[in-house]
């Protein structure tokens, strides 16, 4: 019974790095229809958030499955539950990937990303697609400094967006409002994709240690100054 039970917590998390890979996936094919115009991609990608849910659906019923049979307590009851949570973010992350497919499938067959515009979007869409794939490790791995760095990877994204909202605001801006809404809404759908990623790594950090993230930073924050000034 406890091999079987164990079995059962295992392939929770085999179905939470599915789920990253799967909307790691969705993020960058999503970016391609976007900046490409590309109709049948975007379809694509829009379908394929099902299977996302499927998973989240799958996995919720599995834990809540187990919180009812085993009553898990200490380590197994938070690995239990932060799952469930870690479940919610890579959800939503589809759900973002979806966002994006979507508009690029409202714009068809025009561009929704002005070709000045294209490099800025694109990094935001190649470092949404590896804050996932390093989110997707940390699940496997369980490394904890691994899953510190992923905030201060976010930071990057922050600095795009940023940037493409500098861009916005350019008395230069020249492609009009509805085109500047749509460069709006993208910004945030992947700056908001990084957030759940960082989320999800977060949430390991308590699975393995107990503590909570931010918490565990400050405990580790280097000494800085000279001894005595």
């Amino acid at each position: 019974m406890r091999d079987a039970y164990h079995e059962e917590l295992d392939s929770i998390g085999d179905g939470l790095v599915e789920m990253a890979r799967l909307v790691g996936s969705a993020i960058g094919r999503a970016t391609t229809a976007i900046l490409d115009s590309d109709l049948k991609l975007a379809e694509n990608v829009i379908e394929a958030d099902k299977r996302v849910d499927e998973l989240q659906h799958d996995l919720e019923a599995r834990a809540i499955a187990l919180l009812a049979r085993q009553q898990p307590v200490a380590t197994d009851l938070r690995i239990v539950v932060t799952s469930l949570r870690m479940s919610a973010d890579l959800e939503r992350s589809g759900d973002l990937a979806q966002h994006v497919a979507k508009l690029a499938r409202l714009r068809f067959p025009e561009r929704a990303v002005p070709y000045d515009l294209h490099a800025t979007i694109l990094e935001m869409g190649q470092l949404a697609q590896r804050l996932m794939a390093k989110a997707a490790e940390v699940i496997v791995t369980k490394d904890v400094d691994l899953a510190l760095q992923l905030e201060q990877d976010d930071d990057e994204m922050d600095l795009l967006h940023r940037t493409l909202f500098q861009h916005l605001i350019d008395d230069r801006w020249k492609h009009g409002i509805e085109t500047a809404v749509d460069v709006t809404l993208l910004g945030r759908y992947y700056e908001r994709y990084a957030d759940h990623a960082v989320a999800v790594a977060k949430r390991v950090v308590y699975l393995v240690t107990g503590e909570h993230a931010d918490e565990l930073q400050q405990d580790i924050q280097p000494v800085t100054g000279v001894e005595g000034a």
